[in-house]
């Protein structure tokens, strides 16, 4: 049984509040200046690398490969990799992540649209 297994056990459900439950580094990923960032571009569809890179504007070739294998890991999303010259690989949002994303994508919906008053005030 491993370490998220045996909390599970014992409590029943995720608390990220607690510094021992793994709920919390799952949302740190997510919630991430650059995680966000992905799994809105994702929510999209399939992409490449090279279309995660020019869409995420600002962010660099190993902070983006970093937070797609923390979002990989977290179950947030599939690579696939193509046996082809040059290398192809394509990001794939999970149920999870879609899931994810359709909560984050409110949270920002809401930002976008009550920027002007907020700005205003």
């Amino acid at each position: 049984m491993n370490d998220i297994q045996r909390y599970l056990q014992q409590h029943g459900r995720g608390n990220v509040l607690s510094d021992k439950c793994p709920s919390r580094v799952i949302l740190g990923h997510l919630t991430s200046r650059w995680g966000l960032l992905v799994m809105l571009v994702l929510g999209q569809g399939t992409k490449r690398f090279s279309e995660l890179r020019r869409e995420v504007q600002g962010i660099s070739e190993r902070m983006l490969a970093q937070t797609l294998q923390n979002l990989e890991q977290d179950g947030m999303l599939i690579r696939k990799s193509f046996d082809t010259v040059p290398p192809h690989v394509e990001y794939t949002l999970t149920a999870w992540g879609e899931q994810a994303f359709e909560k984050m994508a409110a949270l920002v919906e809401w930002l976008e649209t009550s920027l002007p008053e907020m700005l205003a005030e």
